[in-house]
């Protein structure tokens, strides 16, 4: 009698085997099957598919970047690469300017030459964008133009701190000072 079978578990067992084999007329998906693989291998996909684009994003703003950091060198390069030749001619142009003060007479014809050579020389100069920096006296000191030589004792109270003589000319090449003024500034 030990082999007698309870109608109640049989009915049990039978749930059993049912909830584990899926039924043959049933289209939709239990749980058991796994339609979730194809959805998790999408958004992979996805995600790689973003971080590839946000790496390409970052990589052509890198070379956007260089390409515009080494044009400007480049710029840079080619306005100032006459700078060092360009700032040894400008003691030239203060030997000219020292000479013309030692001519007695401008309209000699001995010193005609001279000044033509002096005229094309500085007109050679303009062409390279050398300026010459105005300086005015009684011009309030500025350190980025002017470089201060000595200071004398001011004559008036208004030229304290302000410009009293110019002993060198400065210069700019392109806006960028090449030569500092020599000034001598009034305290």
């Amino acid at each position: 009698m030990e082999n007698t079978v309870h109608p109640e578990s049989e009915l049990e067992n039978h749930n059993e085997l049912a909830a584990e084999v899926p039924s043959m007329q049933s289209s939709e998906p239990t749980e058991t099957t796994k339609p979730e693989q194809p959805v998790d291998g999408i958004k992979k996909l996805q995600d790689e598919l973003a971080e590839a684009k946000d790496k390409y994003i970052r990589l052509y703003a890198e070379f956007d970047n260089f390409r515009r950091r080494s044009a400007k060198e480049k710029l840079d390069m080619i306005q100032s690469a006459n700078e060092q030749l360009l700032k040894n001619l400008i003691s030239v142009v203060d030997d000219f300017e020292r000479a013309e003060k030692s001519f007695k007479d401008k309209n000699d014809k001995e010193s005609e030459g001279f000044f033509l050579i002096q005229n094309k020389f500085k007109k050679m100069l303009e062409q390279y964008n050398v300026k010459v920096m105005e300086i005015s006296k009684e011009t309030s000191f500025n350190a980025d133009l002017h470089e201060a030589i000595t200071q004398v004792p001011a004559p008036t109270e208004k030229l304290k701190g302000k410009i009293v003589d110019v002993i060198e000319k400065g210069y700019f090449l392109n806006d960028k000072v090449i030569r500092f003024a020599k000034v001598v500034v009034g305290n």
